[in-house]
């Protein structure tokens, strides 16, 4: 979609991977994040994560002979200058000796990447790749997705960076939500481009680990009509507010338990289903979060 396109139409209400995994996990997490839009303290996990997916971007925007990894270090600055620059309020929030944590932390991560590819030997079809595209149903799917490649006999790769680690206990979760995103993302490739995605790759920075899965074509046209049901739910839980906790051990990286029935809290008075609704998440340009999401 172009930019010179009607912002309500830009606006429309829409699916984002993040947003259809808050609804699973709890419908009232979705509004507080979706509808609400309360704002959540930033980690340094999710600046870590921004910083290295900003840096791997720009790595890719350099002739492949250039990408060597003295090079990618070189690119941290100027990301952490770049992430700041989206959220100014950022720059005095973080204690300087935070920051140069951080930046060595997103240095370290950038060295290991090499250990799971060579990005000198191959050129990605795209870096965070904006996808919009309506379902049979009417649903909109939105979202930006980290890497696009494409073979050059037409196989088509999805690939999502994952810079944070999950807690023991929350990591089965962790790669739940993360393959939920990807086959979110196949879905809306398969649907704008008639392809179906030859591999879906997660690359685990921190662990130094690559998950590769390849999905079936019945396997998408069934997660294509899970998609449809969350948002139908959505919609029908937004005509009448009735957003309902949901609670799960995942409420203890929860930043609005003091909001939450569930722990004896009361939501804010429910704004009404707003004609345009801002979709966080890939819209946003922290990445990662706190607890079970810190591997996104």
């Amino acid at each position: 979609m172009s930019d010179d396109e009607p912002l309500a139409q830009r606006s429309r209400p829409a699916l984002s991977p993040s947003r259809a995994s808050d609804f699973k996990q709890c419908p009232l997490l979705y509004r507080f994040r979706a509808i609400d839009r309360l704002p959540e303290p930033t980690s340094a996990a999710q600046l870590r994560g921004s910083v290295v997916h900003a840096a791997l971007e720009q790595l890719y925007a350099l002739p492949a002979t250039d990408r060597r990894p003295e090079t990618a270090v070189t690119l941290v600055a100027p990301a952490w200058d770049r992430v700041v620059a989206a959220e100014p309020e950022l720059a005095s929030s973080i204690a300087p000796e935070l920051r140069a944590a951080l930046l060595d932390e997103a240095r370290a991560l950038l060295s290991g990447y090499y250990r799971l590819e060579d990005p000198t030997r191959f050129d990605p079809q795209s870096c965070e790749q904006r996808v919009e595209v309506e379902l049979s149903d009417g649903t909109l799917l939105r979202g930006f997705i980290d890497r696009i490649d494409v073979a050059a006999t037409g196989e088509l790769r999805v690939v999502d960076y994952k810079t944070g680690k999950a807690p023991p206990e929350a990591r089965a979760l962790a790669e739940f939500k993360a393959m939920f995103q990807m086959k979110f993302y196949a879905v809306a490739l398969l649907r704008s481009r008639g392809v179906l995605p030859t591999r879906l790759r997660l690359l685990y920075l921190a662990d130094g680990e690559i998950l590769d899965y390849s999905p079936g074509l019945d396997e998408l046209l069934r997660f294509e009509k899970t998609l449809m049901a969350i948002w139908r739910a959505i919609q029908s839980a937004g005509a009448t507010g009735d957003f309902r906790p949901s609670p799960s051990r995942l409420c203890q990286w929860c930043a609005h338990q003091s909001r939450c029935p569930a722990f004896g809290g009361t939501p804010p008075p429910y704004p009404g289903w707003p004609e345009e609704l801002q979709e966080g998440g890939e819209d946003t340009v922290l990445r990662a979060g706190p607890g079970a999401e810190s591997a996104a």
